[in-house]
């Protein structure tokens, strides 16, 4: 990754030595680094004067565990490099909707959140004033013809999920098209984290999504920390590990049984709903709550685990893994479980790669692509954690790596909880020096999260990026409806379970 300013997962950086450069060499900076097989992990804007806009590039080199900054400066207008590259397609739209910036010849130029403008003084939708922010209030896509007819599901959803828009275009019941509107759940989430004090901050960044607690908190504690100059102790960092594993087996264990009641297999989907519970209630153990708010803090986390203690969560976790285990091969024992699963919603892996896809659903076509392995953090780079892959892309293969990881991810809390360092649990934070930037990025259970963390020249955060795992994975789910029949909707999205609010923001 030639001409960028090279630097790593939680280390700052002086912002002002990030190289600027023209348009178009930044753009050629892109198209180099993805060429060779790299990613653009984050990208975002930040106003400038005169009305134009600062665009910062975080690239990401899985191999050589390194990142790359890059930044330019952009009027109204920058030539969209979408069509080449998909997955730059939301990064293009967001700049688009949060600061006018038309990225020309965009494939399909549409808002991504409905947000309000960071900087009002254009459209790049060709909106008269005032902008209009209803999510899902645009022209949708349409397939014409005989015997063409459309679905619309939602944004309110039978059960308790959150607010997302599906449009369908079919022909029968074969899906040729579906297109995903979101935006209901925008908070503003990153503007209220830009000034706030570091502990409503971090609160703001253990509710971005709700069932990410630890991992979007995680990412944000360790920006601070990057940003301050200081690191957890052996003690912290294994609490902070454990805390981390136990959201994923949480969630995993809770995919696999929602995946089985949409099968209509219902002894797995009792069981791991059942299960579910155990891994929240030793997250509770650990801080006093199911989904880990309050445990972690800048420099560490907030509370000490005795070693009786300790024993005694083991003990627990691993007879509910032992459960789980039973529960989990019944569903991939059954054949008409089998049935309803391989084959359906394919992602091939050049999809996949072309979407820049993370996380579970990326590993189940193929990517072996893992933060915990390839930017090491915290207590990652002292455990490896084997990087679980499927091949055929499919709900079956989504389903078979979350229970790899399962498989893997209870071995290595039970390993740390039976053998936590002696030490502090907590290191004091400095007050955070001005002109930094941090990346953090951390494998939260559904991928890569990547908080990007600037101080302005008071030390305060003056701009504040969160990309979560879903702002890339919704447009898989959307591919991978394609052909398919639209029951099998619901089972496909369970396979990705992907996060509305953590897209919105």
């Amino acid at each position: 990754m030639s001409g960028l300013l090279e630097t790593w997962n939680g280390e700052a950086v002086e912002a002002r030595e990030v190289p600027l450069v023209p348009v178009d060499r930044f753009q050629d900076g892109l198209c180099q680094a993805i060429a060779a097989g790299g990613r653009v992990s984050a990208l975002f804007g930040r106003r400038h004067e005169e009305n134009r806009v600062l665009v910062t590039a975080v690239l990401a080199d899985d191999r050589e565990s390194r990142l790359g900054l890059l930044s330019t400066v952009v009027g109204a207008r920058w030539p969209s490099l979408s069509d080449e590259f998909p997955a730059l397609q939301a990064f293009e739209r967001e700049l688009a909707e949060q600061y006018g910036v038309v990225p020309e010849g965009h494939p399909w130029l549409k808002p991504l959140r409905f947000e309000h403008a960071r900087m009002p003084v254009r459209d790049a939708f060709g909106r008269s004033e005032p902008f209009p922010d209803i999510p899902g209030d645009y022209p949708f896509f349409r397939v014409e013809g005989e015997e063409i007819h459309e679905v619309a599901v939602g944004p309110v959803h039978a059960g308790i999920i959150e607010p997302g828009h599906f449009r369908f275009q079919c022909h029968g019941e074969q899906v040729l098209h579906l297109e995903i509107s979101l935006g209901y759940q925008h908070r503003g989430a990153e503007r209220l984290l830009e000034g706030a004090s570091l502990p409503r901050a971090l609160r703001l960044a253990e509710s971005l999504a709700g069932d990410t607690s630890i991992g979007h908190g995680l990412a944000f504690c360790r920006a601070m920390e990057a940003l301050a100059g200081v690191e957890a102790p052996p003690r912290g960092s294994y609490l902070r590990g454990i805390a981390l594993e136990l959201e994923r087996l949480a969630n995993h264990v809770g995919d696999l049984g929602a995946i089985a009641g949409d099968v209509g297999f219902q002894p797995t989907a009792a069981g791991c709903g059942a299960l579910r519970a155990e891994f929240l209630n030793a997250t509770a153990e650990l801080c006093g709550n199911r989904f880990g708010r309050g445990l972690l803090v800048p420099g560490g986390v907030r509370v000490d685990l005795s070693a009786g203690d300790a024993a005694r969560l083991a003990d627990k976790l691993a007879n509910a893994f032992a459960r789980v285990r039973e529960s989990v091969a019944l569903l991939f024992r059954s054949p008409s479980a089998r049935n309803r699963t391989d084959g359906t919603g394919v992602v091939s892996r050049e999809l996949c790669d072309a979407l820049g896809l993370v996380g579970p659903a990326a590993r189940a076509s193929g990517a072996s692509r893992d933060v915990r392995r390839d930017h090491p953090f915290g207590l990652y780079r002292f455990t490896h954690l084997p990087v679980a892959t499927g091949e055929s892309g499919d709900v079956f293969a989504r389903a078979w790596v979350r229970w790899l990881e399962i498989d893997r991810s209870a071995g290595f809390v039970l390993d740390h909880l039976r053998g936590l360092p002696e030490g502090p649990v907590r290191a004091a934070l400095p007050a955070l020096p001005p002109g930094r930037l941090a990346v953090s990025m951390v494998e939260g259970w559904r991928g890569e999260i990547a908080h990007v963390a600037l101080t302005d020249d008071q030390g305060r955060l003056g701009r504040y990026k969160v990309k979560d795992p879903s702002f890339h994975n919704w447009m898989g789910l959307a591919q991978a409806l394609r052909g398919e029949q639209v029951s099998d909707f619901p089972l496909c999205n369970k396979s990705f379970n992907l996060s509305y609010a953590g897209h919105d923001l």
